[in-house]
């Protein structure tokens, strides 16, 4: 064990009360971090550790709070948050996913964005509330990400952002949004839904989540007809969708350019 490991071990079980005899990294996106931990109580536990966490351990009992299932939240203390672990055996369930996101999605009466701002990795996600949704869009998650490409993407981003009020709704129901649902950050279990991790939570459109859900790959035709989404929602996807390609291309390389190109492409700049 790594004198890394062995630190976080000692921290879960001061925490948790119960020694630790097994740590395995589990798998997941490329910013993950999570650590499947055996305890001598015979609990199985999931613990990260970082500055962050406390973040995301109030974003999960956010999620938890409105109805929809995420993990339970055992502890969370500086920079260690320790919860439970949830089973998932990949078999989709997508009318229980639906029935989730109404929970999760509730009109809210509330700014759009967040308390405080989160991250993926080195790329902040400014949350600075406002009440402008086409503004919050284009202030908070696209007009960011000039300083970091190169003057024909950011000229076309700046485009982009002057249309938004064009191509997105002005003041829709504030919603809570997990903020990063791919497909990597939802676990199913037995053919439903078994809990929403990883989030990045935010109050906005609730259309982002659903954006985000066809980012890498999508889920069936029924499951958009179940949601109740609006008129045109098909054809704000792309704007939705051009923030996570920016995130991708910016903490990964070039191979997202074209992604981000066609998305341009979409929305018109």
């Amino acid at each position: 064990m790594s004198p890394a490991q062995a630190s976080l071990a000692r921290a879960i079980e001061a925490a948790m009360g119960a020694a630790v005899l097994d740590t395995r990294q589990l798998p997941g996106g490329d910013l993950g971090g999570a650590s499947l931990v055996t305890l001598a109580d015979g609990r199985a536990v999931v613990a990260k550790s970082g500055h962050l966490v406390a973040r995301e351990g109030a974003m999960l009992r956010a999620i938890a709070a409105s109805g929809a299932p995420a993990p339970e939240v055992l502890h969370c203390d500086g920079d260690l948050l320790v919860m439970e672990h949830v089973e998932a055996d990949g078999r989709a369930g997508w009318e229980s996913m639906a029935e989730a996101l109404r929970l999760l999605h509730a009109p809210q009466e509330r700014a759009y964005g967040w308390d405080v701002d989160y991250a993926f990795g080195s790329v902040t996600i400014s949350n600075d509330p406002l009440h402008n949704w086409p503004r919050f869009w284009a202030e908070r998650r696209m007009l960011p990400f000039c300083q970091h490409v190169d003057a024909a993407l950011a000229s076309r981003l700046e485009t982009v952002a002057a249309q938004l009020p064009d191509l997105l709704p002005a003041n829709p129901s504030p919603a809570l949004l997990h903020g990063d649902l791919w497909s990597g950050n939802v676990l199913f279990h037995q053919g439903r839904l078994a809990a929403l991790i990883d989030p990045a939570c935010h109050y906005g459109d609730r259309e982002v989540d659903f954006a985000m859900l066809q980012v890498f790959g999508s889920p069936p035709e029924a499951f958009f007809a179940d949601s109740d989404l609006a008129p045109g929602w098909r054809e704000r996807v792309p704007a939705y969708q051009l923030w996570p390609m920016l995130v991708h291309l910016r903490l990964f390389g070039s191979s997202y350019r074209g992604r981000v190109e066609s998305l341009l492409d979409a929305c018109g700049a």
